[in-house]
């Protein structure tokens, strides 16, 4: 039996594009033409191959993407100086899509998603939060002559709920190395100004990772996931490209 004969991958990454809703505070995302095909053959002389290439202005907590400890901790490591357990392994998703904005997600929420699904945290497993802000607030166009329809669900992007102090803590002390979701942050946004999914991230010396999409297919699983970031020198963070492997 080969590997895809096993296995099944499943892509948790949104796609990068012009115009794609970025998290207020971060770097807008642009696409410039470098060259065409016809351009490049016509610069080398190349009569029978011409190379198209395209320029990416992109910020490092745009699109899918972890956080480097540094971001939030002056102190902490950067994006390339973390240990790359934190971005691959034993994963487990549970389904909060109940709880919505503004309230938080609490310890006892998380205890009976868990307890719902049948699963259990161990130590270094990943945890990813599906609230269902992705399939709800997401544009389904992705144009760019679709400003109008990016400025106008804007407001819905920037609400969701998140993490409050305590519950966040307590994944960290359960040994949870990286918290994800399918929203711009594992915090409630834009009411908690502590950033307490961010600060407890800190003090533990874990990651976070955000804007996932399709955990609908996997939440009340486990299974491996990998989302490795980029080796960005000096990173605060860094676009990656998330998957989760499921046995068939």
């Amino acid at each position: 039996m080969n590997w895809n004969e096993r296995y099944i991958l499943i892509d948790l990454t949104q796609e990068i594009y012009e115009g794609m809703p970025v998290f207020g505070m971060h770097q807008k995302t642009f696409i410039m033409k470098n060259q065409t095909h016809e351009q490049n053959m016509k610069n080398t002389g190349s009569k029978t191959l011409g190379f198209s290439a395209r320029n990416l202005l992109i910020s490092e907590h745009g699109p899918t993407h972890s956080d480097a400890v540094w971001e939030f901790l002056p102190s902490g490591p950067t994006i390339d100086n973390m240990d790359l357990r934190l971005f691959y392994g034993d994963a487990i998703c549970v389904d909060l899509t109940h709880i919505r904005y503004p309230d938080y997600i609490e310890i006892r929420d998380l205890q009976k998603a868990l307890e719902k699904a049948n699963l259990n945290i161990r130590k270094g497993d990943i945890f990813l939060i599906y609230t269902g802000h992705y399939e709800r607030t997401h544009p389904t166009i992705h144009s760019e002559d679709d400003e109008v329809d990016l400025l106008n669900y804007g407001g819905l992007y920037s609400k969701h709920t998140g993490l409050s102090y305590e519950a966040a803590k307590w994944l960290a002390e359960q040994g949870v190395v990286n918290i994800g979701c399918d929203a711009p942050a594992i915090d409630l946004t834009p009411d908690d100004l502590n950033y307490s999914g961010h600060l407890v991230c800190g003090q533990y010396g874990i990651t976070n990772t955000e804007n996932l999409m399709n955990l609908h297919m996997v939440a009340g699983k486990r299974f491996l996931y990998m989302g490795l970031p980029l080796r960005i020198r000096n990173g605060s963070g860094s676009p990656i490209r998330a998957v989760a492997i499921i046995e068939r």
